[in-house]
């Protein structure tokens, strides 16, 4: 079934699309990352222009990301108080990514610059979780699944001033690095298309020193305002989010969501990254294979920066 994308100017099957929202919601749901980083290359690898795909993608991530924040209300497991230091940051960063991604798109690199960003950001944090994982299952292994707790060590981040006390969360820390995350998240959902989750949740875990259990809901819940903050600039800057595309996705996203959510219960949190860790490293080969090799149709590349 050929439905045909009118911003993108392109016709896709619809199935198609409902399966890759649903199986990136399934991801968002156990991982507790908006699933972006995966779902905008898969857009490319299907022929959506990307400056489309970067825009209406974090229109699908507000959805599911919403549709998962809501599993993690119910089990108490969301820090609303860091989550609303985390947006702050992460609508000014949106405001900063928006105003570098209309430049690029006026002089015709943003395709370029999207695709090498996520070649190199799914590099570096695919490599990174991918030993990080092996060594926690290692640990956990040693010491019969109880693994020690690696929490409540005193760095850099207990000595800067602006202090405020996280109940959910068991900390008094600074509002500093909090922000600052949120601030780069939110160039990444502009420029990238992503919920940042995928650097949100690590940040959370060994910078901040949040327990494990509430960083997925309150990652989720971060997501939310700042991926539909950055869909409002895109729609109304630039034109590039497409509804129908969107549509489908979202459908597809929100039930996927809930099924993740379930089965993240099941799976331990190491297992987790591990399987994570694995498909961004997948996702990123093709997408660097893709720009090394000569395209099969060189005339086609002069129309980039035409429309």
């Amino acid at each position: 079934m050929q439905i045909y994308l009118p911003i993108a100017e392109v016709s896709v099957n619809a199935f198609l699309l409902l399966g890759l929202g649903g199986m990136v919601g399934i991801l968002s749901g156990m991982f507790g990352v908006g699933g972006g980083f995966l779902m905008t290359p898969l857009l490319f690898f299907i022929g959506i222009p990307p400056a489309v795909a970067v825009a209406t993608e974090a229109n699908q991530i507000v959805a599911s990301s919403f549709s998962g924040v809501l599993a993690h209300f119910r089990r108490r497991t969301v820090d609303i108080k860091m989550g609303l230091v985390l947006q702050a940051g992460g609508l000014v960063g949106a405001g900063l990514g928006v105003i570098v991604f209309n430049y690029l798109k006026s002089v015709g690199q943003v395709d370029l610059l999207v695709k090498l960003c996520y070649v190199v950001f799914l590099g570096v944090v695919g490599g990174l979780m991918f030993v990080e994982s092996l060594n926690a299952l290692r640990k956990s292994r040693k010491s019969n699944g109880t693994s020690p707790p690696t929490r409540r060590q005193r760095g850099w981040i207990h000595a800067l001033p602006f202090k405020m006390r996280f109940r959910t969360s068991g900390l008094y820390i600074s509002v500093i690095p909090p922000l600052l995350v949120g601030v780069a998240v939110g160039i990444l959902a502009a420029i990238m298309g992503v919920g940042g989750g995928f650097i949100m949740v690590p940040a959370m875990i060994y910078l901040l020193g949040m327990p494990t259990k509430v960083v997925v809901g309150t990652s989720l819940f971060q997501i939310i305002l700042v991926t539909g903050f950055t869909t409002m600039l895109h729609a109304t800057t630039n034109y590039t989010v497409d509804i129908v595309l969107a549509v489908l996705l979202l459908i597809g996203g929100v039930i996927g969501a809930q099924i993740g959510t379930r089965i993240g219960v099941y799976l331990k949190a190491e297992q987790l990254r591990i399987l994570l860790a694995l498909m961004v490293l997948v996702v990123c080969l093709k997408l660097g294979l893709d720009l090394l090799l000569m395209p099969t149709e060189l005339y086609s590349l002069g129309s980039e920066g035409g429309h």
